[in-house]
This record gives C-alpha cells, structure tokens and sequence, in this order.
C-alpha cells in the first residue's frame, strides 16, 4: 500500500554554470554538439519545438517530474525558476494529456524563463508560439491536465532518454534538444571550438565546388570491386 505523497517536492541548492561559461555555448548548434560529445547528448528525436523558427535558447536547466496527465510539477517549476532557466520536464513520456499550454507559457515568458522542453504533450500550440517561448514537446494534444500532483521540482530526471540535472547546461535548435551535464561542460566546450572550426573548413571547401572529402576517397579507394560491368 502507498502512502500518499506531498502534492509537491522541492530540492533547492543546485549548482549553477557561471554566465561566461554560459556564453561559450550561445549560438551553438546542436548537431556540433553532439559531435563534440561523441555523438550522445541529443533527447528523443521526437522532442521538438512547436515553432521552428524560434527554437534557438540556452540555458541552465531546471528540473521537474510531473505525473502522468498532471501538471503540479510545471507549477512548482514555475514558481521556482529564475530568469534564464530552461525547464525541462518529465513525465514517464506520456501523451495523452498536455504537460504545457498556453497560458502557463505565457507566465513563463513574463518570468524570463528561457525555454520550456518536455517528453511530454503540449497544447493550444498557436496560443504557445504565440507567446514567443521556446517550447520543445514531443506531440500536440488538446486534452488538459489535472492538478493533483504528486510533483517533484530541483530533482534529477530522465527526459527524452536523458539523465538531467539542474544546473547542466541545456541547448535548443530547430533539430532538437542537447543536453551538457555541468561536470563535463568546460571540456565540451573546448571540443566544441574543434568541431565549429572543423565544420567551418568542410563548408568552406563546398563552397569552393568540392565533391568528396578527404574520408570519403580513402573508404572509396579501399572498396571491394567486384565485376566491370
């Protein structure tokens, strides 16, 4: 038998990345990124933004874990974030009932909030976008929440397929979501500049007419052939 638990829990003292180290990753796109975390660090292909054209946020996170098809622990993030956080939001990845609409957005966006992201469903997406959030959902629902909790904010989560922390770093674009743990975000860093100053060179060379790369002549060099015809 279950004890019924409080309707919400707050965890508090969280460390939080410094603005500078903040500012080496503004801009940053998430495919380089991921790159320069050997390929991991992406949520769910399905977390995405409602509107493309306005997805581009970073900040520190701000965890929650919200029953399923309730929203007590959006409301306890809301009431917990401060200017510049990205609310990122659990909830067993369920989508039957919206973790987001728009008028909790609004209250986020009148907070500073940075963005909002959830494995979850958001709704009344026109009232979102809107807004001017960046919202990251994994679908689209008109059915509401309840509010009964339980709810859990400042906790570590798992969103998207992610372990989140508040305080890790959390960075958004029209591909999706990336997440740089705090403890490993000097190093990501300074493997970002390689992979932005990588990427700069291949375009380059695209733009100057090239055809293959240097990888791509040595994988086809080293073909098996078989047959001429």
């Amino acid at each position: 038998m279950l004890d019924n638990p409080p309707l919400l829990t707050i965890h508090r003292g969280h460390r939080r990345p410094s603005p500078a180290l903040l500012d080496r990753f503004r801009g940053a796109q998430t495919s380089h990124l991921v790159d320069a975390m050997a390929g991991r660090g992406a949520m769910h292909w399905a977390v995405k933004p409602l509107d493309p054209d306005n997805a581009a946020f970073v900040g520190p996170a701000l965890t929650a874990f919200a029953y399923p098809a309730d929203i007590v622990g959006v409301y306890g993030a809301l009431g917990e974030a401060q200017a510049g956080d990205v609310i990122v939001v659990a909830n067993d990845a369920y989508l039957g009932a919206a973790a987001i609409g728009d008028i909790v957005a609004g209250m986020m966006q009148n907070k500073r909030v940075a963005a909002f992201v959830t494995e979850g469903a958001a709704r009344d997406k026109a009232g979102i976008v809107a807004t001017g959030l960046p919202v990251f959902a994994a679908g689209v629902v008109p059915t509401s929440p309840a509010a009964n909790g339980p709810g859990v904010v400042g906790a570590p989560i798992v969103c998207g397929g992610l372990a989140v922390r508040s305080g890790d770093i959390v960075i958004g674009d029209a591909d999706g979501v990336v997440v740089v743990p705090l403890d490993q975000a000097e190093a990501v860093a300074e493997a970002l500049d390689a992979v932005r100053a990588a990427e700069a060179k291949a375009i380059a060379a695209v733009e100057a007419g090239a055809v293959e790369s240097e990888r791509m002549r040595q994988i086809i060099a080293e073909a098996r052939i078989i047959g001429t015809g």
